[in-house]
């Protein structure tokens, strides 16, 4: 089975309408709130939920401009330093999971970073109830090596996702939940690399991909 650039355009586009519905939707609804709401205290506490949904949303902007768009520059490579402000401000806005950042690298091919920020939001979101999430990335023998390890109390790693991340596409298609994880696999396989997810153990998972260096 193949799917076209056009419609992978498309599901990456409905990932990021799905997970901008709900800040953009709580804006909203402030707004009209805030327009018939009269009493100080009742208004300043909707101007407070109006600032923390467009912090969200902007957040959440910066994040899939880098890891899906054209972001960080007309050039081959960007500074780590993009990822990590991005993975970052995904965290922040649930305030449940902390960021361990062991990258180094001055700079990184465009792929591995779109790798490295696909692989934390799938860790991310496999953190049901939060713990804490490390990224490292560490060049060996012209191969670039990204590791994002998640520890919690609660981990749940969709089978579908885990397939497309490790296999890539086969007999089913490719859906808007599994966007990411097939947009990993794509880009290790170009780069003449591959996609590792641990097996299934107590409150820990690591995710590591392989890619040339340059």
């Amino acid at each position: 089975m193949t799917i076209s650039p056009v419609d992978f355009a498309s599901l990456l586009c409905s990932r990021l309408c799905h997970d901008l519905l709900s800040p953009v939707g709580a804006l909203n609804n402030g707004l009209e709130l805030l327009a018939d709401e009269t009493d100080p205290a009742m208004r300043e506490r909707c101007m407070e939920l109006l600032a923390e949904s467009a912090r969200t949303s902007a957040n959440k902007l910066k994040f899939f401009r880098l890891a899906f768009g054209a972001a960080g520059g007309f050039g081959d490579a960007v500074d780590p330093r993009e990822a990590k402000n991005a993975i970052e401000g995904l965290l922040s806005d649930a305030k449940r999971t902390t960021l361990g950042w062991m990258v180094e690298l001055d700079t990184m091919p465009k792929p591995a970073v779109k790798v490295l920020l696909n692989l934390a939001l799938i860790a991310n979101e496999a953190l049901v109830r939060g713990g804490t999430l490390d990224v490292g990335a560490e060049e060996n023998a012209g191969q670039l090596e990204i590791v994002v390890k998640i520890e919690g109390p609660r981990i749940i790693l969709d089978p579908e996702l885990r397939r497309m991340l490790t296999n890539g596409l086969g007999e089913e298609p490719v859906a808007a939940r599994t966007a990411a994880a097939f947009l990993v696999n794509t880009l290790a396989h170009e780069s003449g690399g591959a996609v590792l997810v641990s097996e299934p153990a107590e409150n820990v998972m690591i995710f590591g991909a392989a890619m040339r260096a340059r």
